[in-house]
């Protein structure tokens, strides 16, 4: 029997409770994912990465050219959970207290108040975060990564759950302001969202080519499930095997000689510790949605490259030479045994 073959033994056998409660959270993703489905068509990988970053708090991130339902689908998804939905269309003259909000002065009693921002709601689509300048994605990324804000001498929780969908446009550089390595780093999930098929886009003008609004997605999920469903991730059982497996493939972008890659040229900076805690975390929710209590390598492949391509930076050489860091990261899961 090959490895392959053997995953699903991996990690042990979940109890019966955890598999009835594993069962039950699938059926509630799929009803969720067959209704944004309704109103996106062709997109079903980017639904399925957006359900998984809901599912583990993982903010994502999404490039791609204008026209491919994007904004759309980030919609569809706040509209399908009872949950506070906003979005921030960034532009180059946005200011930080256009995010996270200001004080208010009240001539009438010499007081301030604080007024909130767009940034305090539970899902927040930042369109376009390339356009605003550095103090801006700061502003928003330090929101991201501490779940509060400060306003004037007073800090504020962000809404729980709070999960930040940010899209790019990677082929319109002319006034924008590209997010540093750093600050990309902390987003779980960078996708890139390609063109439909064919046969998926004769559906898409079946559908949108009116001058009525396409169907709405009713709210599904509340956010007591969305709780529920994380604290059901966190029981996923993962393998110390499979934990080698995700540690040797991070560290194989940084000391590629180790594991008899000769890549090391094509590339400048490897991932960081924080990509091994992502693939994990990322891992266990695809297991989730797939209806499992227990990770397997597929599950690290199948979610490795989302994980990884904005956290390996290609060399110099690598660009002359049309590598991406997608082809650097195929490379690495090539020669990687699985456990």
């Amino acid at each position: 029997m090959s490895n392959l073959q053997e995953h699903g033994k991996i990690g042990g056998q979940a109890d019966v409770q955890l598999d009835g409660q594993i069962g039950e959270a699938s059926e509630t993703i799929r009803r969720l994912l067959n209704a944004i489905e309704t109103v996106v068509i062709g997109q079903r990988a980017m639904v399925e990465r957006l359900i998984l970053g809901l599912l583990t708090g993982g903010h994502v991130l999404l490039e791609g050219v204008p026209g491919l339902a994007k904004t759309l689908t980030v919609n569809s998804l706040a509209r399908g959970i009872h949950a506070k939905f906003s979005r921030i269309q960034f532009t180059p003259d946005l200011l930080p207290a256009d995010l996270i909000g200001t004080l208010i002065y009240s001539p009438r009693d010499g007081t301030f108040s604080a007024k909130k921002g767009p940034i305090f709601a539970n899902i927040v689509l930042a369109d376009e975060i390339n356009r605003a300048p550095a103090k801006v994605q700061s502003a928003l990324l330090e929101a991201m990564q501490e779940k509060r804000v400060t306003i004037g001498d007073t800090t504020y929780p962000l809404e729980q759950p709070f999960l930040v969908l940010a899209t790019q446009n990677p082929i319109e550089q002319e006034g924008t302001y590209p997010l540093p390595e750093a600050q990309v780093d902390r987003f779980m999930l960078k996708l890139k969202v390609g063109y439909p098929t064919k046969a998926e886009e004769r559906q898409i003008v079946d559908r949108m080519a009116t001058t009525r609004p396409p169907t709405t997605v009713e709210p599904i999920v509340t956010l007591e499930e969305i709780d529920r469903l994380r604290q059901l991730v966190d029981r996923v059982r993962i393998d110390d095997r499979i934990k080698d497996y995700i540690v040797s493939v991070v560290h194989a972008t940084r000391d590629p000689k180790a594991y008899g890659l000769e890549i090391d040229r094509l590339l400048e900076f490897g991932a960081s510790p924080r990509a091994s805690i992502s693939l994990a975390i990322a891992s266990k929710g695809h297991a989730l949605i797939q209806g499992r209590a227990y990770v397997t390598p597929a599950d690290v492949k199948s979610v490795g490259h989302d994980v990884l391509r904005h956290r390996v930076i290609p060399s110099y050489e690598a660009q002359a030479e049309d590598v991406d860091s997608d082809e650097i990261v195929k490379q690495i899961f090539d020669r990687i045994p699985l456990p």
